[in-house]
């Protein structure tokens, strides 16, 4: 292994370096070459959405995946409730595909809530995500005469980059070794190294894929790859310019916890996990490493402990789906037969927030771990992390059914509930033998740093004032930003309203702030959600006895206006034929708190996977579609137009710089 000097220089090396090229370490072998026109890494929402709007393209599509589910939030990650907004969802106003999954989720339930849960208007079982998802590949391709190839159980190990572009993709896909017991018997924390190494090994039996651009283009890109895994591994793979954890205070960031960078807090994860109800007691062993974590656990607030109001807030099985159930939760039944998945906070979240813990490895992380070194890449993880969040989440199970400690509430609160039985195996709603989610839920991963834009000279970004509803009046903001942050940030709020306080004419305390988020020119794609924080906690390990979520991380936490996805966001700097999808788009800590539910997945996977296709059929790369921005972009808008007549909106209704006001837009 090289030095920690020479480990450090080539990290600074590539950061600096204009130009990016980098050449693999040659693999042991290949035993298949695959050809595509878009390679997507990360079966998630947003790689779904790549992937279909790929098909009906008529592309070569090549979807790897970490798990053997495609779906991300809805399926391997566990989440199967949809997070939306009560406007937007009333309007159905959402992007085609997201659309279509809605309806086939209605169609094989005969409703589209069969868990009866409270949190969302689709509440169902994760292995249904995954079915119904390679059903719409299927007619996908079809319909628009395109290829999907479909890698499970395959993680990406190394590229080469010739003068700016990816020119081949080395992956490795995983299957049990012969008399091993089958995948998703194990936690990933397991394996997950083992599957990043080309060798076999006495668990897993490894087939060693090359992945090639199908065609030779004249100009342009001969191929696409569109980053839309949960952690943004392609990002630190390669090293582009990225941001990880908290930003440094600023104007367009004003709310933020900390005045320098904290790249270690970030949101935490969460393992989930069914449970089920049933009409006798269980018994319940304890866990080895119950005592371990039960200082963590806890409904968190008053308003919240409520074992029926938790149970039921993302309940994904029904006895009686049907039933009318009176406006209270806490006063709904819950019958024997019952499901929920668990998905808490102060429960099986895991928020780990410190460089001895933090889940997400920094560049000077990898640097140090060899990871930055041909051939070393293993994924970006610290695998300890993953362990204990597992760990964590089994625990909480025990706390629910048999705790009686609550670490923010105290003494007598928490009761026994011992009518509940933990659903493991390979048939269970989670589909694997531990009975945790095959994945996490990863609420933030590595966020690439856009390329210099008008405005934006040293990157563009989406920060927290171009989203937030945030009443940015409140003294905290005097008292904590400089005269000139201040002035700055109420210029930049202001929009149109600003215009007289450039002349004299205003004083920054007359300048009235929009009432809207920030327009864009480029937008190509939309979404809309709370920014909702799962704070990193102060101390290590995150179950430390009093422990607390990081002092002002929630501060930034509120409502949200409707918001756009400018194609700027997911154009990364230093390569040109790589597109960003899902969490890992140019946002802020604080604005990633909101661009991350399963509606924007879906708009930001189409929207990636609309313009690779477009990019490939007009040999111009997406960097030269908004390059001449803030003036007319005709080919961008070509794009745009492209968008809409396929019913992927990029604006909301009356969307217009001179409509100041989305106040009914809840």
């Amino acid at each position: 292994m090289m030095s920690k000097f020479l480990m450090s220089l080539i990290v600074s090396i590539i950061s600096l370096n204009p130009s990016l090229s980098l050449a693999l370490a040659t693999p042991p072998r290949i035993d298949q070459k695959v050809e595509c026109d878009l390679l997507v890494v990360g079966g998630g929402l947003a790689g779904s959405a790549a992937a279909y709007e790929g098909l009906l393209a008529g592309k070569t599509v090549c979807l790897t995946e970490i798990t053997d589910w495609v779906g991300g939030q809805i399926s391997a990650q566990g989440t199967s409730a949809l997070d939306e907004r009560p406007t937007q969802r009333s309007l159905l106003f959402y992007p085609r595909g997201y659309l279509e999954l809605r309806a086939e989720i209605e169609k094989k339930y005969g409703m589209l809530n069969p868990g009866a849960c409270w949190v969302s208007e689709a509440c169902f079982m994760p292995e249904a995500g995954h079915e119904i998802l390679l059903k719409m590949f299927k007619k996908a391709e079809k319909k628009g005469k395109g290829k999907l190839q479909w890698f499970p159980n395959t993680v990406i190990k190394d590229m080469t980059i010739v003068n700016n572009q990816i020119t081949e993709a080395i992956a490795i896909q995983h299957i049990s070794a012969p008399g091993q017991p089958q995948l998703n018997t194990k936690p990933l924390s397991t394996i997950i190294d083992d599957a990043y190494e080309y060798e076999n090994s006495p668990k897993l039996d490894k087939t060693i894929i090359r992945f090639i651009p199908r065609q030779k283009a004249n100009q342009g890109a001969d191929w696409y790859i569109i980053e839309a895994t949960e952690t943004g591994e392609i990002i630190g793979l390669t090293n582009i310019p990225h941001q990880l954890g908290i930003d440094p205070r600023s104007s367009q960031e004003p709310t933020a916890s900390s005045i320098t960078k904290d790249p270690y807090c970030t949101q935490g994860f969460t393992y989930t996990f069914a449970m089920e109800a049933t009409k006798n007691p269980q018994i319940h062993e304890k866990p080895p490493f119950y005592e371990q974590y039960a200082p963590y656990y806890s409904y968190e607030l008053p308003r919240l402990a409520d074992f029926n109001l938790v149970y039921t807030y993302r309940r994904i099985h029904s006895m009686n789906p049907k039933e009318k159930r009176s406006a209270n939760p806490r006063e709904w039944p819950i019958y024997p037969g019952d499901i929920a998945m668990q998905n808490w906070t102060w429960g099986n979240d895991y928020r780990p927030g410190t460089s001895a813990d933090n889940l997400i490895l920094s560049p000077a992380q990898l640097a140090e771990t060899g990871q930055l070194e041909p051939g070393g890449w293993k994924g970006g993880l610290r695998t300890e992390t993953l362990r204990k969040g597992e760990e964590n989440a089994q625990g909480f199970f025990y706390w629910l059914v048999a705790g009686t400690t609550d670490s923010q509430l105290g003494e007598g609160v928490k009761q026994k509930y011992p009518n509940y039985r933990y659903l493991s195996g390979l048939n269970s709603p989670m589909g694997t033998v531990h009975g945790l989610s095959k994945y996490p839920y990863i609420r933030e991963g590595r966020r690439i740093i856009g390329r210099p834009s008008y405005g934006q000279k040293d990157g563009f970004r989406v920060s927290e004032i171009d989203i937030s509803r945030n009443n940015f009046r409140q003294n905290w903001y005097p008292e904590n930003l400089t005269p000139e942050t201040y002035r700055l940030l109420w210029l930049e709020l202001g929009g149109l309203n600003s215009l007289p306080a450039f002349s004299g004419q205003k004083t920054i305390a007359e300048i009235k702030a929009r009432s809207r988020s920030t327009i864009y020119p480029d937008t190509v794609g939309i979404g809309h959600y709370a920014i909702d924080f799962h704070p990193c906690l102060t101390l290590s390990p995150p179950e430390t006895p009093g422990n607390t979520e990081r002092e002002g991380e929630r501060r930034g936490q509120g409502q949200a206006y409707p918001f756009q996805i400018p194609l700027r966001a997911m154009i990364p700097q230093k390569i040109d034929n790589l597109l960003v999808a899902g969490k890992s788009i140019a946002t802020s800590h604080i604005a990633a708190a909101a661009y991350r539910v399963h509606s924007f997945e879906w708009s930001v996977g189409a929207a990636a996977g609309t313009t690779a296709a477009f990019s490939l059929k007009t040999e111009i790369f997406p960097y030269q579609l908004v390059d001449d921005l803030p003036y007319r972009e005709p080919i961008l808008e070509e794009l745009q137009r492209l968008l809409e007549s396929n019913n992927n909106p990029i604006l909301f209704p009356e969307t217009s710089i001179f409509n100041q006001s989305w106040e009914d837009w809840k």
